[in-house]
């Protein structure tokens, strides 16, 4: 399986396991891009949290995927947009696997990428708008909500948001799921500023389009080869790529980098 290769404990039989006693919670973690943040996570020694909404036989797959490897892994069900819900999944999290140390909110609302049958901004609902805010603002600011006391408490925390380099290049213009992907980018950079003196970082890690997730599985093999082609890497990007920034803002390497705005989309979109 080709997300062996974050299990550098098991090819090399050994690992600095950079994410060790740390918990990791991954809002939308059943699939895709959350799926592959969960099992990287795993790999250098988190006990992850697989948050999923519907999805509990992809969540629970995740989950027993990390632990047939040797690792700690709890499926989690919650509606991020329900903050009841979230608190009520936080302190099962933590009852189960101790205080969230690092929350990665990941968690998307229903979303496809499909440029021929997208909204334009003349058919364009408000209510398909304000479903993406919800998802993906909402959703976060929850989250933080319910894991920031702690990590204030503890002074440390790492908290990454998954945002997309369609804010810098919209060559597609999802007007939805890009303005909610900004605010979120501003969210991040207002919390880097409060939070930093409690030893908490913030950052985001702004994804290209994902080959392939169930987002971008309406996304036509020609604008693949597009952005391939495009590309100074010439590889459409992977949840693995991605999943590997993310450790980067999780672990200790990152510890006095807070407010950032990651692009990974092999050299796509340069800032």
């Amino acid at each position: 399986m080709e997300w062996l290769f974050w299990f550098p404990v098991l090819r090399k039989g050994k690992s600095a396991m950079q994410l060790s006693g740390k918990t990791v919670l991954v809002t939308g973690g059943s699939r895709g891009l959350g799926a592959a943040i969960c099992r990287a996570a795993a790999a250098q020694g988190a006990a992850v949290a697989v948050n999923y909404r519907e999805s509990r036989d992809d969540a629970e797959g995740v989950a027993e995927e990390i632990r047939s490897m040797g690792g700690q892994a709890l499926p989690v069900q919650a509606d991020v947009r329900e903050r009841q819900a979230v608190q009520q999944m936080v302190e099962e999290i933590e009852q189960a696997l101790g205080p969230v140390d690092v929350l990665v909110n990941n968690a998307l609302y229903r979303y496809q990428f499909d440029p021929e049958h997208r909204a334009t901004v003349d058919t364009l609902t408000w209510e398909e708008m304000q479903n993406q805010l919800d998802g993906t603002l909402k959703g976060a600011y929850h989250c933080v909500q319910a894991v920031v006391p702690k990590m204030k408490a503890r002074r440390s925390g790492r908290i990454i948001q998954i945002g997309t380099n369609l804010f810098d290049h919209p060559v597609v213009p999802y007007h939805d799921y890009t303005a909610a992907k900004a605010a979120l980018t501003g969210l991040t950079r207002t919390l880097a500023s409060e939070l930093g003196p409690y030893g908490i970082t913030v950052n985001t890690v702004a994804g290209g389009l994902l080959d392939k997730t169930r987002a971008s599985e309406k996304t036509s093999d020609e604008v693949f080869e597009i952005i391939r082609s495009s590309t100074p890497l010439r590889r459409v990007t992977r949840p693995e790529d991605v999943a590997g920034a993310v450790l980067f803002f999780a672990s200790d390497f990152s510890q006095q980098v807070t407010g950032q705005y990651l692009i990974v989309d092999g050299g796509l979109v340069m800032n």
